[in-house]
């Protein structure tokens, strides 16, 4: 039982040293019996020691090498630790021994967990990196337009030095913009792919076969990704362009087509329904090419169509110009003539004929006779006013000839079925007559204010009218001064003898000396020629001052003839 407590080194060699000693005297007990000599039993102990020390060095040896050989495995474990800690950005490992204690294979199992530790994260960390640099290279591959990618993780490099969170954040946020950048190009793709379609259903294109023909990708029924490239943006923007200028080019068409159809309905005045076939396209007339969207707005059919009825009205346009020209110069002329001012002078049958050839712009030309019939009017309307007080003039004026003819009738007092009628009619003349000067007057300052403002004469049937209306109270004046002279001359002449003898008066023959019922009554047929004078030269065009020296030189005559 001694034995088995004893340390196992010195049991060892206790244990060396009885088995040594035990073959040793073996040894001298063989050599004595044969009879070895002294010096061949040295050389033989010399060569067993020796041998020991060789079984010594060889165990000391392997030893020295089991030793060097943890020391660079505790050196590489160390080593590897410290690199691992540095390829992840880190400072320390919970676990790792701070001081180095106890023999080199307590050393490395020390530290061997905080290595293991450290290798998982480092795996770990890997397969971050390697699923992060992946969708990079997958995103930049379709940002690039490259239809086939290999997801095999031989194909991403990692850089086994660097796997830091501070390297791995980097490739997050690279991954993060690469994202973002992908989702915008999608939206722009969408957008450009919506208007392609609103641009196509505007015009009823195929946007279907528009869009597959950038890239099959784009339509929905392949049911692929779609390319988002820069070459693809570009061919889409470049389509949208194209589209949007054909939509420009096709309003502007219409535009003009609108425009067209517009001056020819004005020019030949044609009717509702007519117009209300093509309503859209002049409704499209006030729209900016943005703000048409509606579909089958400007398609190539609506074009036409306008096209065709442009025609179709260009070809009836010359018949229906002339019946419009003739139709607005025959309204300029009523519209002077109830004014009585000078039509504007046209060449009715040259016009004809320029239109007949079409060597004149129709448009232009009944827009010239739209400004001229306009013009009239607003004179036509300046002059209203005084055009009404003429009017009443003349009447006054035609009251007054009949006033004139009743009063030298002998037998205006007879007893007769109009007598009392006439009667009554002289009084509403002589009312009306008393009011010429004044309307004479009002008309003559009311024309000489219209002339002023109008710096241009005031014609009446071609007729100055302040002239006219002189010329008539020059009349008028030296008139009543010959009425004054005869009335003075009656009074001289002493009165005829009556005949005693005769019972009865014989009285006037009425068939000699009486107005007809027709003069007394207003008419013109049996007008004194002073007045039928007057009358010609309100309503013909002739001299005026002539006309005033005739009326003056009839008026004497007629005066003294009808004098009994």
């Amino acid at each position: 039982m001694g034995s088995l407590q004893t340390p196992i080194g010195m049991r060892s060699s206790s244990l060396l040293d009885m088995s040594c000693g035990y073959l040793l005297k073996e040894l001298q007990m063989i050599w004595d019996e044969v009879g070895e000599d002294k010096f061949e039993r040295e050389k033989v102990l010399l060569d067993i020691e020796q041998e020991c020390v060789e079984a010594y060095r060889r165990k000391v040896d392997h030893a020295n090498i089991s030793r060097s050989r943890l020391h660079q495995e505790l050196a590489e474990s160390e080593a590897e630790l410290t690199h691992l800690l540095l390829c992840l950005g880190e400072r320390s490992v919970p676990g790792r021994p701070e001081k180095k204690e106890g023999t080199l294979r307590e050393q490395l199992d020390a530290i061997a967990p905080a290595l293991r530790e450290m290798r998982l994260r480092k795996d770990e960390r890997v397969k971050q990196v390697r699923s992060v640099k992946g969708e990079i290279q997958k995103i930049s591959a379709e940002i690039a337009g490259r239809s086939t990618y290999e997801e095999s993780s031989t194909n991403i490099k990692i850089d086994d030095n660097d796997l830091s969170i501070k390297k791995l954040e980097e490739y997050q946020n690279e991954l993060h913009r690469l994202h973002d950048e992908k989702n915008e190009r999608l939206q722009k793709v969408e957008i450009y792919i919506c208007a392609i379609r609103d641009l196509s259903a505007t015009m009823e294109t195929e946007a279907s076969m528009i869009i597959t023909k950038i890239h099959p990708s784009l339509n929905d029924l392949y049911g692929i990704s779609k390319n988002i490239s820069d070459d693809i943006l570009k061919k889409l923007n470049g389509t949208v362009v194209s589209l949007e200028e054909e939509k420009q080019n096709r309003l502007e068409k219409i535009h003009h087509l609108g425009r067209a159809l517009s001056n020819l309905w004005n020019l030949m005045d044609a009717s509702y329904e007519d117009r209300q076939k093509f309503s859209h396209v002049i409704e499209l007339l006030s729209f900016e090419p943005s703000d048409v969207c509606a579909p089958g707005s400007i398609t190539s059919g609506i074009i036409q169509q306008a096209e065709a009825e442009v025609k179709r009205l260009d070809q009836l346009k010359a018949s229906k110009t002339k019946e419009l020209f003739l139709k607005k110069q025959k309204e300029l002329e009523t519209t002077c003539n109830i004014s009585h001012m000078e039509t504007p002078s046209t060449e009715v049958g040259d016009i004809i004929n320029l239109v007949d050839s079409g060597e004149i712009d129709h448009v232009e030309l009944l827009n010239a006779m739209d400004e001229k019939i306009a013009r009239a009017k607003e004179e036509a309307a300046s002059r209203k006013v005084i055009i009404e007080k003429v009017d009443r003039w003349m009447l006054a004026r035609d009251e007054e000839r009949w006033l004139e003819e009743y009063d030298q009738d002998e037998n205006r007092y007879s007893v007769s079925r109009n007598a009392h009628r006439n009667l009554r009619r002289a009084e509403r003349a002589r009312k009306e007559v008393s009011k010429i000067t004044g309307l004479v007057e009002s008309i003559l300052v009311k024309t000489k204010s219209w002339e002023e403002e109008r710096q241009k004469v005031f014609l009446y049937n071609e007729e100055p009218l302040v002239a006219m209306l002189q010329e008539y109270s020059n009349l008028r004046q030296e008139k009543e001064v010959e009425k004054l002279r005869l009335r003075e001359k009656k009074k001289i002449i002493p009165p005829p003898v009556a005949q005693q003898d005769n019972f009865y008066v014989a009285r006037p023959a009425s068939s000699n000396r009486r107005i007809s019922n027709r003069s007394i009554n207003g008419g013109y047929g049996s007008a004194s020629p002073l007045n039928r004078k007057l009358s010609r030269g309100f309503n013909n065009n002739t001299n005026y001052t002539a006309l005033g020296t005739s009326l003056r030189r009839e008026s004497s005559v007629i005066i003294k003839n009808t004098w009994p």
